[in-house]
């Protein structure tokens, strides 16, 4: 296969965000691979350099934003108070809005959403994110919807963190087909059977975790008045 018949898929690593936001997709995407060679996933990243994550180890993009320009497919996983710092980031908004034109897929994980929303893609359409940071999504133009991914045209967000490894699955599905897909959740063993069962979300209040997620948005983005006062509605 020539590299001309190759399709990249993309994921964003940023300082300080949440490892399985990005391994969790990584790993069944990066796996597809083995399956249809033409499928290829490459870690990139404003530098190449070690960056801290929120979960105490360090990771490295195998590329910059400039060694992949065009990805066929992107990802832009999330976080806590690291992301929302990114999300004045003005070198990784435009390699989003700029990556985002010619993309097949635009993805997300968890607040990468913000993300998104941040650079003016989600404006008016549907999306999801972490469940504590709903708020900020809508205060962004956008429809929040409480499932585990939402897809709205070429833009697919899921909801925190774990969902990734729904949302990629469902993408393995949506580029070749089901078989494949679960061919891939074989694979990695994706079969979760969480001790306690699942979360009864009729019992989860959304807003509980607003007070600490406002104070992200006034802590990290006191050089981005114009997003901080939206963003807290002010």
């Amino acid at each position: 296969m020539s590299a001309e018949d190759e399709k990249t898929i993309a994921f964003i690593l940023y300082p300080g965000l949440t490892p399985l936001d990005l391994i969790g997709p990584l790993q069944p995407l990066s796996g597809l691979r083995r399956l249809v060679p033409q499928w290829k996933t490459v870690v990139v990243g404003e530098r190449i350099e070690p960056m801290g994550t929120d979960a105490g180890l360090s990771m490295t993009p195998e590329a910059s934003f400039e060694d992949v320009p065009n990805p066929n497919i992107f990802v832009v996983p999330g976080g806590g108070a690291p992301t929302i710092k990114q999300m004045g980031n003005d070198v990784l908004l435009e390699y989003v809005r700029r990556a985002a034109e010619g993309a097949e897929i635009v993805a997300s994980v968890c607040t990468g959403s913000l993300i998104l929303a941040s650079a003016g893609l989600l404006d008016g359409r549907n999306a999801t994110t972490h469940w504590a940071y709903h708020t900020l999504l809508e205060r962004l133009g956008v429809t929040y919807l409480p499932e585990r991914w939402v897809e709205d045209g070429k833009f697919v967000m899921s909801a925190g963190v774990s969902a990734g490894i729904d949302m990629a699955l469902h993408l393995i599905a949506r580029l070749t087909g089901e078989k494949i897909s679960r061919l891939v959740q074989l694979g990695i063993e994706y079969d979760p059977h969480p001790p306690y069962g699942g979360i009864d979300w009729s019992t989860v209040d959304r807003d509980m975790l607003y007070p600490l997620v406002s104070s992200y948005v006034d802590q990290e983005l006191v050089d981005r008045p114009e997003l901080q006062n939206r963003l807290l509605n002010r």
